[in-house]
């Protein structure tokens, strides 16, 4: 085992958006002389936010990462993104962290990213702590968070600080674990106090629940507690710290970011009370088709998984890979376990914010980044080449609103799909398409704010600039009854001329069946040479329907008969031939317009189902299930796409940001009369425009 790694702290800091994780990352490096000064988030010169995106939005919209030391210990902290538009980041930076601080505002209480964080966080069986951010401010509402925190996150909360106020002001806090009391000082330092008199039944009464808490995590502990005996300070500090560990319960701590109050009893409790790299269970891995369980053991052969990568057009891609197992070197060779290729990096980094800190080293636990790979990507398994290992890791939020992407500039057409695809490489919750229907280029992304950053990202790394449009819906054409035709073409030009003659059965298939083609050509009315010409020609005539030109499916062409002209007939005249019958069979066959279908799984508290039913109803929705597991609710429902390529910001603002939803294809279905005939109506005048 690395007894390095037992000086090491991963700390991912998460929350909604505004709970002060930036200030709170930026007072950290601050206080340990790694800033010649604080960052503002407002003044956009914060160390963790950098990209002109974060500085424009005022807030995160991707993971800042940067080290620093306390008392012999090094501290990663992981700095994420608390607006919905850019949770994945949260989710996969998270999975890279022993420890979760879930930041709160002691003013604002806890809010809708806080729920989703917390509960990411019990997912992925993250110990967890409870920080209780800008306690200078009035107002503060300290117990209620905590109370709130029990029914809505579904956690057991224990206090380890107990504030002291005076005038609805934090003025210091009460450390639970050594009954020491302190008072804030005007440079953020605490002083050591008495306990105010007004507080010592509240104190008496916290110190019992978290003596009480920490016993429970230790079968001595509490058998020695039970009998009456007294647990020393030694006791105290190794139970809280395995109760920490083995999540029996979140500790709640305090403080103020933005003027310092606290930080120091903050850092002494991340380096005491959290759990190092060692501490972890053994991290799943699949070796071939075996799950095994792979320790944090410097011995052990390399191994490791990438969370994160950043796309620069000028240095290219940096990967950020969280190492499991072994150790590296300056530089080195190792095994793409997921792409099965080998990679030679030249030079280890450690990030810094925006900078990368050349490192010589790295051991179990540590975070590193590297450098122009060659196939590396997020998601990718690293390892050495003695024991290939691929590592699970948890998926990304589903894109659930998506436009069209158009060139704003004649001639970037072709780049614009490239440098998405550059994009979709750093961002995980960004889908591209091509839609072979309506010939566009789609983009997807988790909502209105995180497509806007990504047109505003391809036009500062790539300089290509897009208009979004809402994308049309790639509806299809189809038939519903069975029809013969003859489709005759026949053309006198002086010397050779043009003829084709065939007759061709057209029925309905079922859906997705497609386009189907068939020979019962017999007598050889049509020469066996001119009969691919003929599918040929029914082939392209699909492409458009004679109802509003969008493409036909599913029905079968059967060609059954016949006639020819030894001299005149060939392989165009034959393809001219067919298209006609298509014409004509369509025509006649009573085609109809469909539309694609999606399944739609919501989520949202159990008190909007009935809002939520109520909604999908009015998209034509039909609902096909709901569950209910706690104070959620999913429902399962298909609805038309043209139903739904707004829904995300209808479905946050009738849950206040609780409800998500993920959609996914599901077949094609007839279109209703009156709404096809609009359909088929508008379709018409704009090919006549």
């Amino acid at each position: 085992m690395s007894e390095k790694a037992k000086f090491k702290r991963n700390i991912a800091l998460v929350g909604h958006s505004g709970s002060g994780k930036t200030v709170l990352a930026e007072r950290l490096l601050f206080d340990n002389g790694l800033l010649s000064r604080m960052g503002r988030v407002e003044d956009g010169n914060t160390v963790m936010d950098f990209e002109p995106e974060e500085i424009a939005r005022g807030g995160s919209v991707s993971t800042g990462l940067h080290a620093f030391s306390w008392k012999k210990h090094e501290i990663m902290l992981l700095d994420t993104p608390g607006n919905a538009n850019f949770f994945s980041e949260t989710l996969l930076c998270m999975q890279a962290a022993e420890t979760v601080f879930l930041v709160v505002d002691a003013v604002d209480g806890i809010r809708v990213k806080t729920e989703e964080a917390m509960e990411s966080a019990a997912e992925q069986q993250k110990p967890t702590v409870l920080f209780i951010n800008k306690m200078d401010k009035e107002r503060t509402v300290f117990n209620d968070i905590i109370q709130v925190a029990e029914s809505l996150l579904n956690i057991r909360p224990v206090k380890v600080q107990l504030p002291i106020m005076s005038d609805e002001l934090c003025t210091g806090f009460v450390d639970l674990m050594t009954l020491q009391a302190y008072i804030f000082q005007e440079d953020g330092k605490s002083q050591k106090s008495d306990i105010p008199a007004d507080l010592q039944d509240d104190v008496e009464m916290e110190r019992m629940a978290l003596v009480e808490a920490i016993a429970e995590a230790d079968d001595s502990l509490l058998e020695r507690y039970l009998e009456g005996d007294e647990l020393s300070g030694e006791e105290l500090a190794g139970g809280l710290k395995k109760a920490v560990t083995d999540r029996i319960f979140v500790p709640v701590l305090m403080g103020s970011a933005l003027t310092g109050a606290a930080m120091d009893y903050l850092m002494d409790f991340i380096i005491q009370s959290t759990p190092c790299p060692l501490d972890n269970s053994p991290r799943k891995a699949m070796k071939g088709n075996e799950e095994i369980l792979v320790s944090y053991d410097e011995n052990a052969p390399f191994s490791g998984f990438v969370f994160k990568t950043v796309v620069d057009p000028f240095a290219g891609l940096l990967n950020i890979c969280k190492v499991v197992s072994g150790s590296l070197g300056k530089d080195g060779v190792f095994l793409n376990v997921s792409k099965d290729e080998k990679e030679r990096y030249s030079q280890l980094y450690q990030m810094a914010g925006k900078q990368q800190k050349p490192i010589t080293e790295a051991f179990p636990g540590d975070i590193v980044a590297f450098a122009k790979l060659k196939s590396t990507g997020t998601f990718d398994s690293l390892s050495d080449e003695s024991l290939p290992l691929i590592f699970p890791q948890v998926s990304p939020l589903a894109p659930c609103m998506g436009f069209a992407a158009y060139a704003a500039k004649k001639g970037d057409e072709d780049k614009v799909f490239a440098s998405l695809a550059r994009l979709a490489e750093e961002d995980k919750a960004i889908r591209l398409e091509r839609n072979a229907t309506t010939s566009e280029i789609l983009v997807y992304g988790v909502g209105q704010v995180h497509i806007e950053t990504i047109v505003e990202k391809l036009k500062r790394k790539f300089k290509v600039e897009v208009d979004l449009k809402t994308p049309k819906i790639p509806y299809k054409e189809t038939i519903t009854r069975k029809v013969r035709v003859q489709g005759r073409h026949k053309k006198q030009t002086g010397g050779h001329g043009q003829f084709g003659d065939c007759w061709i059965r057209f029925e309905p298939l079922p859906r997705g069946e497609g386009f189907q083609f068939g020979d019962e050509i017999v007598g050889g009315s049509i020469p066996k040479q001119y009969i691919p010409a003929v599918e040929k020609g029914l082939i392209e005539a699909t492409s458009k329907g004679v109802l509003a030109g969008f493409p036909c499916v599913d029905f079968k062409a059967i060609a059954d008969d016949g006639s020819f002209h030894a001299v005149d007939s060939s392989e165009m005249a034959f393809k001219i031939a067919a298209s006609l019958a298509y014409k004509k069979g369509m025509e006649e066959a009573k085609p109809v317009l469909l539309e694609p279908i999606y399944n739609v799984f919501v989520k949202a508290p159990s008190d909007y189902m009935g809002d939520i039913m109520g909604d999908l109803n009015s998209r034509r929705g039909r609902v096909m299930g709901m569950d209910t597991e706690g104070k959620s609710g999913t429902i399962n429902a298909q609805i038309p796409l043209a139903e739904i390529q707004k829904y995300a910001p209808d479905l946050t603002s009738m849950t206040g940001g609780r409800g998500t939803f993920t959609s996914e294809f599901s077949h094609y279905e007839e279109v209703p009369g009156e709404i096809a005939q609009k359909i088929i109506d508008a379709a018409r005048q704009e090919a006549a425009a």
